[in-house]
């Protein structure tokens, strides 16, 4: 089986590529990847070392995308998943996660490619979100048992990165429609992990890990600075796994939309991260306090695997203890990638 992972120098498609690559017998994997983003060179080179070849190529090229080697199966993980860079660079996010997509879809249709595309848990409405929670009780730890599944609603606003990655999963339905190709589109939550090069508003896990592992200021940011916000967060060996299983498993389930992530046995305010954190590394760090966040921001999401574990017979195996600890471990024995985290 030949697979070409977009983003394949990223923190998912990084890890994803050499996962498939040592558990899926002869597979032949390829990377897409233009390489811009922090880490994505120590990626590459991870990639090498593991007999993946990376084309440095702009997913917004379709004469590109053409080029590249003919596949069974692609893997969609390249993304801006910045939330702010909707406001910040507008124009960068529609054409990565939309234009970019679009492409991905032409060639797939072009040399009858299969399609697993990485959406997200941002197609979900801001407002519907915000609404679980009464701002105002953030004031103290939030304890309601609310779970976000593939049913809630995706009709109003969710940044300019939720639109792209919902437009994007209706182009797979226009585009395969009327043929045999086959997708499967997943809606993550909060990933992480090892070479992950985490910031505040994406991939804020590894971001506390290293801050308090190097002793380094942070703040909580936003619904009033209590650091009571929650969301529930997901090994990316865990992601591995069930894209293995959906690989294995495409021919029998394909064409459906899933929401997977930690669930509520990994939910975490960033209050009890700290802690935890704390525990973890023996160090205490400052903190700031800014009561204001974006009006992209919400105070809580929590993944209902309800639909993912019953049609694969699967479930997230790592526990935040476990995630944390090899994040660690990770940060421990690569001083290199201290400079990503000042």
């Amino acid at each position: 089986m030949k697979i070409l992972i977009t983003g394949g120098c990223g923190f998912v498609g990084s890890n994803l590529a050499i996962y498939l690559r040592k558990n899926i017998k002869k597979a032949k994997i390829y990377s897409l990847d233009n390489l811009i983003r922090k880490g994505s060179i120590l990626n590459q080179r991870r990639l090498i070392n593991n007999n993946i070849k990376n084309f440095k190529y702009n997913i917004e090229s379709l004469t590109r995308i053409n080029s590249l080697p003919k596949v069974d199966l692609i893997i969609d993980c390249c993304a801006e998943p910045a939330i702010e860079e909707s406001k910040k660079n507008p124009d960068k996010v529609f054409n990565t996660n939309l234009i970019g997509t679009f492409n991905i879809l032409k060639k797939c249709i072009r040399d009858k490619s299969n399609l697993i595309f990485l959406s997200s848990s941002r197609v979900y409405s801001i407002k519907k979100l915000r609404k679980i929670i009464n701002k105002n009780k953030l004031i103290k730890p939030i304890k309601i048992k609310k779970l976000i599944n593939e049913n809630f609603e995706t009709s109003s606003a969710s940044s300019l990165y939720g639109f792209t990655k919902f437009s994007s999963e209706k182009l797979i339905l226009e585009l395969f429609f009327g043929t045999n190709l086959k997708y499967i589109i997943n809606r993550f939550g909060v990933i992480a992990g090892p070479w992950q090069f985490g910031k505040q508003d994406q991939g804020f896990i590894p971001l506390w890990v290293a801050k308090h592992f190097l002793k380094r200021k942070l703040s909580y940011i936003g619904f009033g600075g209590y650091g009571h916000q929650v969301r529930d967060i997901l090994h990316i060996n865990d992601v591995c796994e069930i894209i293995k299983l959906q690989i294995k498993n495409l021919n029998k389930i394909n064409n459906d939309v899933f929401n997977i992530g930690g669930g509520f046995k990994n939910k975490i305010s960033l209050k009890d991260l700290t802690i935890k954190c704390q525990k973890l590394t023996k160090n205490k760090i400052k903190f700031n306090k800014k009561p204001k966040t974006s009006i992209f921001d919400i105070p809580y999401y929590v993944s209902d695997n309800k639909k993912v574990s019953k049609t694969y017979k699967w479930k997230p195996s790592y526990s935040l203890e476990k995630i944390l600890d090899d994040i660690l471990i990770w940060l421990s024995m690569n001083k290199e990638v201290w400079k990503f985290f000042k």
